[in-house]
């Protein structure tokens, strides 16, 4: 197959831990890689955010380019919202691509509201199916806007609306997911299937704990508690430090306390360069007495995370939504436990009691107490952590692309067997 994806607002190929990356560019970027071993031509068109960047790249295969196309000024914009004013420039640039280099799709597979409305345009312009995923919901974002402090704009809800109602196939990650779809969208439940995203089991395995300590250089004597994620409020690492205060002062004063490691964010630059939320929790840390145990680490390389799941005890996801935590399946697949908030898609990946588990959002009692009783037990983190890692297993990517391969195929048999219809958009 000649596969489109689209990822208007952020690059696959990004360094993790900034404001706009995270978990979907993980996915965007593993599963183009892995369509293209799979035998399949995958274009994946981003909008510019650096003119000294290539404009292709194939840094993921020979048969998956990466398309960096001019929309808007070349540099990173304020928000996603922003990146809407420029979607016009970015369709023109992406049929002006494909023209020139004689491509013609068998498919777009669209992520996130504004690629979604990218994909609508194309669509009509090619004859080829629509394949959305939307990695978040905004009217699950705005239910958690009293503890986050942020909410989603009117033109998001009502860009995701109008794209499920004419999407070919709604991707959900996880059951809820897709009943939040139809209940809070209207979304055609025909329409939606349910593939979780992967993990790459080559990078994400199990590594002696010893080992991955003295790469990370963290002291060999001491429990590790780890977040890794982006640095926002909604992410609820605030939760976590509260809970690390309990844990603190539960802990008996004649043994080496734990420590807490945080990965993601801008921790690395001058305070006055730091976002808003990176402060926040800095301040609350220094607070809360946590100075001396509390690490903040900043972004970290793709291939260092497996040493920070496998050298902690713990891996900690506070997060108040999340459509699926991939965070939680690449400790898992480190061998690793997990404690995630019992919301959206992580209440499906953690299993209660079997691969860590699962505490109401925003309760930093009860996420103590699970976090001290991981600690404190060898037995139970051994246990948690091997059956967490063979629950893993069940979502490598070359599985969860061959389910994505098959819907795909499905529905562009079912576009051939159609007359034809295109319009140039």
């Amino acid at each position: 197959m000649r596969i489109c994806m689209l990822s208007v607002h952020t690059c696959p190929l990004a360094a993790l831990g900034g404001k706009k990356t995270g978990g979907m560019n993980v996915y965007v970027r593993d599963l183009a890689r892995e369509f293209g071993r799979r035998g399949h031509q995958v274009d994946v068109f981003t909008r510019s955010e650096d003119p000294c960047v290539p404009r292709i790249s194939h840094e993921l295969g020979p048969d998956c380019r990466v398309v960096h196309i001019p929309a808007g000024p070349e540099t990173p914009l304020p928000s996603t919202e922003a990146v809407y004013d420029h979607l016009d420039a970015f369709i023109a640039g992406v049929l002006a691509y494909a023209h020139e280099h004689g491509r013609r799709y068998d498919i777009i597979h669209s992520h996130y509201w504004l690629s979604g409305l990218v994909a609508e345009r194309l669509r009509r312009a090619w004859n080829a199916p629509m394949v959305q995923m939307f990695h978040t919901l905004g009217h699950m974002k705005n239910d958690v806007s009293e503890y986050t402090g942020e909410r989603v704009s009117d033109l998001r809800i009502e860009a995701e609306t109008g794209i499920m109602a004419v999407a070919d196939c709604l991707i959900a990650a996880s059951p809820l997911e897709k009943t939040q779809m139809v209940t809070r969208y209207g979304a055609p439940p025909g329409r939606i299937q349910v593939v979780p995203p992967g993990v790459d089991r080559a990078l994400f395995h199990p590594i002696p704990q010893a080992e991955a300590k003295a790469v990370v250089e963290a002291p060999p004597d001491r429990h590790l508690v780890l977040f890794v994620g982006r640095i926002e409020p909604l992410k609820g690492v605030d939760t976590l430090l509260r809970a690390m205060s309990r844990v603190f002062a539960a802990w008996p004063p004649d043994e080496p306390h734990p420590c807490l490691a945080v990965i993601g964010g801008d921790a690395n630059v001058p305070r006055e360069q730091m976002s808003r939320e990176m402060v926040r929790l800095q301040d609350l840390s220094r607070e809360l007495g946590l100075t001396d145990f509390v690490a903040f680490l900043g972004r970290r390389r793709q291939e260092m995370l497996p040493y920070y799941y496998a050298a902690a005890d713990v891996v900690v996801i506070p997060s108040y939504y999340e459509s699926f935590g991939l965070v939680a399946l690449e400790a898992m697949a480190c061998g690793t436990p997990v404690i995630a908030s019992r919301v959206g898609g992580l209440s499906f990946t953690v299993a209660e009691g079997i691969t860590g588990y699962q505490v109401p959002g925003g309760d930093d009692a009860v996420m103590a107490d699970r976090i001290l009783r991981i600690l404190r037990d060898e037995d139970l983190r051994r246990r948690l952590g091997f059956q967490a890692e063979q629950m893993a297993s069940c979502y490598s990517w070359p599985d969860i692309a061959s389910r994505l391969e098959t819907i795909f195929a499905g529905l562009v048999e079912a576009k051939r067997a159609q007359p034809l219809t295109a319009d140039i958009a």
